[in-house]
């Protein structure tokens, strides 16, 4: 983890080596069946696996009751399907999309060219607009936009890792894209949350609100 200055702004990145790392997504506590609130009952629950927590931060959107508005998948299993939604917020800010893990392998991939690739993976979650696809920023983003807010994301990048970034205030889309392209050199990027976002180290917690699905780095 490090701290990374672009622009003025501050920011938090996480690369996960997928050879080395265990990158999960988490929403239910299997012992009790009720959603993981926080980072910290997700870092117990790894303590008890033997694995220290390096690194969380929190999914894509949800509703409330803490259920995932998009795709959620973990240990191969579909717990929530794709959202098919074009109307409503950021989410249906189109092209949206999906990021996912199986094995050492990731990707961040437009939903209907996810459908279309049955790419089944271990762990996976929808969210929206996409920051970045193939090198190309959403059309929709506008440098001079007024829309500022905290943001995190994801995206897999030209070094084959996956980097988590969470700024540390209000930036725009489209400036919070340019960082994942120009300099995390990730081509492909999807934005996960926005007011909220957080994230943990061993030694930091930045969480102010419960979330319905948190994505942890291990080992």
């Amino acid at each position: 983890m490090r701290r990374v200055n672009a622009g003025g702004m501050l920011y938090t990145v996480a690369a996960v080596d997928l050879k080395r790392d265990n990158l999960r997504l988490h929403w239910k506590n299997p012992a009790t069946g009720q959603p993981y609130r926080t980072f910290e009952e997700v870092a117990a629950r790894l303590r008890k696996e033997g694995e220290q927590l390096l690194f969380a931060t929190n999914s894509g959107i949800y509703a409330p009751g803490l259920e995932p508005l998009g795709l959620h998948i973990e240990q191969g299993k579909t717990l929530v399907g794709l959202n098919k939604a074009r109307s409503g917020g950021n989410f249906a800010l189109l092209p949206n999309g999906v990021f996912w893990v199986k094995g050492d392998r990731a990707g961040v991939t437009e939903t209907q060219a996810y459908r279309r690739l049955d790419i089944q993976p271990t762990f996976a979650t929808q969210s929206g607009p996409l920051l970045v696809q193939g090198g190309q920023l959403h059309p929709a983003f506008n440098k001079a936009s007024s829309s500022f807010k905290v943001r995190s994301g994801v995206g897999v990048c030209r070094d084959g890792r996956v980097r988590f970034a969470v700024s540390a205030g209000p930036v725009n889309f489209h400036s919070f894209a340019v960082f994942f392209r120009d300099v995390l050199g990730c081509p492909d990027a999807l934005y996960l949350d926005g007011s909220i976002s957080a994230y943990a180290t061993p030694d930091t917690n930045t969480q102010l609100a419960d979330f319905a699905g948190i994505w942890t780095v291990s080992r």
